[in-house]
């Protein structure tokens, strides 16, 4: 556990910064769609489940990647 808390607070490198803000706007767009206040069809349901998984467990990836400067 204390080796997971180390990788979350460690740097993380430019790429995968842009690549966790990016996940973290297609979970939003995804829970949006799934929370919206209006009928939708089954599909776009569907897909909007789809994006925020994905996009979540794209975020949470990005967030454990870390540099690596001993090698």
């Amino acid at each position: 556990m204390k080796n997971i808390i180390n990788r979350v607070s460690a740097p993380t490198p430019k790429f995968f910064k842009v690549l966790r803000t990016i996940g973290l706007a297609l979970a939003a767009v995804g829970g949006t769609i799934l929370a919206a206040p209006v009928a939708l069809p089954v599909v776009v349901t569907t897909i909007g489940g789809y994006v925020a998984v994905a996009g979540s467990v794209l975020t949470a990836a990005s967030q454990l990647t870390i540099t690596n400067d001993s090698e």
